[in-house]
């Protein structure tokens, strides 16, 4: 099993399955509107930009789980991406990431890559996953870490 067995929901609610990222490096990040870490959306969509030509694709998951922090619709969250941070990578419909109606795909990410001490759960927002080209999951990084910090996780599966 890979990430690319999945589908996950658009925006607009449209089933989009994962093989349509194939052969590309993947970072998966759960995201928040009014979180202190909403400001990586900025790094994010830098790190998009650079790379994207190499194969390189962020896919962001919105996620309402801890505090409330993003409670807007999806189309509300689409234009809060793309007005405040100049978004344009996808962004999916809103999921939830821990408990019994947690993602498929994030089931699969916390098995396949436990936080600290192998703790499962997602402890916050802007929680990033790293996925290489064949769809297996490489390394999973904190809320805390700057998306700039994952370069040369990045560098080196992009030239793989």
């Amino acid at each position: 099993m890979s990430i690319y067995d999945f589908q996950v929901k658009g925006s607009k609610g449209e089933e989009i399955p994962l093989s349509n990222f194939k052969d590309k490096v993947i970072v998966v990040v759960n995201t928040a509107s009014a979180c202190g870490y909403t400001p990586q959306y900025k790094d994010l969509q830098a790190i998009y930009e650079e790379f994207k030509e190499q194969g390189l694709v962020v896919l962001g998951f919105p996620c309402n789980q801890f505090m409330n922090q993003e409670p807007g619709s999806n189309e509300e969250i689409q234009s809060f991406c793309e007005l405040n941070f100049g978004v344009t990578f996808p962004i999916f419909g809103k999921i939830d990431v821990n408990g019994e109606n947690a993602d498929p795909l994030y089931k699969y990410l916390r098995e396949k890559a436990p936080g600290i001490m192998g703790l499962k759960s997602i402890k916050w927002n802007f929680t990033k996953f790293i996925i290489d080209k064949k769809g297996n999951v490489i390394e999973r990084f904190a809320p805390q870490t700057n998306p700039q910090e994952m370069r040369s996780t990045i560098e080196k599966l992009l030239k793989a």
